[in-house]
């Protein structure tokens, strides 16, 4: 097992033809290595287009590109997501043809691969939860029959995992409604602060597990990008790490903790947050402005969630009804709901998202959407803001991360794109340097 291309730095800057190239190369010396001559049949798995920054998609256009028709399959990772529309495809993917595009259905689509063992997950979440995990991906995984599995994504600070992708987008990107639960629900008890930003921490141990207990008979071959936001030039690639085992995942992660992890010497009363339309339409998703500053906020502070694009909570109907009749309440109280009421219990990952976006008492989220009611979101239990009033006030229009002033006079801090970093005041309890 091993890296078959690592470039990288706070510096660096790659493109189109860094990943053509990059791609040409690993792709001729993993086959190598498996003794084999040329991919013939090939399966891209980028996720979907709210981690449009990963440049996924022009990544997989480059894997087209290079493969021609061996590109059998491209099937957008995308968990429990709604799948793409075709407007969500063109931005994403460009020309890529639509006929290569499937559907992952994470409650039908999947074969169970085994289980990580009871002991193990106990073990790795310091005995906070003691089940066995369920190993699940997609059918075109475990049937599919492809010579060579391209699993593209972004390497950057997750609430979920600590550090996003690799065994990630196999096990949750495609995979099924228990294993997703299991996943989501143990991490959010062990707590998130406890784990962003982190490559080691529970969850990826046990995904990491599971990797090397069964995904070792499928040809997968990781393709992980670090990508900073730059005030000037957007979204920059800053590393590309190609290989077939844990150490291509860690050495991308040393690399987004330098450009992904900010940290503040003062923790800003007042936090506001943009979320880009084009990817964040639900709280589901939107509720990254909260799990990423939480860390950031002063006690007693409010994050201010500008999401225009925001007219749902869940990403299903089930689960909107859930989050629209549990709300974003205090760890304890939904853990208090989760075992009282079948519905929450039998959706973990709805509870597990209810206790990352929870302020739990020690902030206010102040929520600006474009399409929910004030009625809707103060029964979620946040406070209600108009987004127009917000973007007059906090003057967001071009406004570059960092402290500022609004209108009224008031100091707060701001972030255009939260989905690529984390941020930290120094003196949080679980702020690392």
């Amino acid at each position: 097992m091993t890296i078959y291309y690592r470039v990288g730095s706070p510096n660096h800057v790659l493109g189109f033809q860094d990943y053509l190239e990059a791609l040409e190369v690993s792709i001729e010396a993993y086959m190598k290595d498996r003794a084999q001559g040329s991919p013939q049949r090939v399966l891209a798995i980028p996720p979907d287009h709210t981690r449009m920054d990963s440049q996924a998609g022009p990544i997989t256009q480059a894997a087209w590109k290079l493969l021609g028709d061996r590109l059998t399959d491209v099937m957008p990772a995308l968990g429990t997501h709604e799948a793409m529309k075709e407007a969500e495809l063109a931005k994403m993917f460009g020309d890529l043809p639509r006929d290569l595009i499937r559907v992952h259905r994470f409650r039908s689509d999947v074969d169970t691969l085994g289980y990580v063992d009871k002991e193990f997950v106990t073990q790795a979440t310091d005995g906070i939860y003691s089940k066995p995990w369920p190993a699940q991906v997609n059918r075109i995984i475990s049937q599919g029959r492809h010579d060579l599995i391209l699993s593209i994504g972004q390497v950057v600070p997750h609430e979920v995992i600590g550090m996003a992708n690799y065994t990630k987008n196999i096990f949750v990107g495609t995979g099924g409604n228990a294993g997703i639960d299991d996943s989501h629900y143990l991490s959010a008890l062990y707590g998130c602060e406890r784990i962003m930003g982190r490559c080691d921490n529970p969850l990826r141990r046990i995904l990491n597990r599971g990797a090397e207990m069964f995904l070792t008979p499928y040809p997968i071959l990781y393709v992980l990008t670090v990508v900073e936001s730059t005030p000037t030039d957007g979204p920059v690639v800053r590393g590309l790490f190609i290989g077939d085992d844990h150490s291509v995942f860690f050495q991308a992660g040393e690399l987004s903790a330098k450009v992904n992890c900010f940290r503040l010497d003062r923790a800003p009363k007042k936090l506001v947050v943009w979320m880009d339309p084009a990817k964040y339409k639900k709280t589901w998703v939107g509720n990254k402005a909260i799990y990423r500053t939480r860390m950031a906020v002063a006690d007693g502070g409010t994050i201010v969630v500008v999401a225009p694009g925001v007219d749902r909570f869940g990403e299903h109907p089930q689960g909107d009804a859930l989050i629209r009749e549990h709300g974003y309440r205090t760890t304890q109280e939904i853990l208090e709901r989760t075992r009282s009421d079948e519905g929450l219990s039998k959706n973990l990952s709805i509870a597990a998202h209810l206790i990352h976006g929870s302020p739990d008492g020690r902030f206010e989220v102040e929520y600006c959407p474009g399409g929910l009611s004030k009625e809707e979101i103060e029964g979620v239990c946040f406070r209600y803001g108009h987004w127009q009033d917000a973007m007059q006030r906090y003057r967001i229009e071009g406004l570059q991360d960092g402290w500022h002033t609004d209108t009224h006079g008031q100091e707060y801090y701001f972030v255009r794109n939260p989905g690529l970093g984390l941020w930290m005041h120094r003196g949080h309890k679980h702020a690392f340097e």
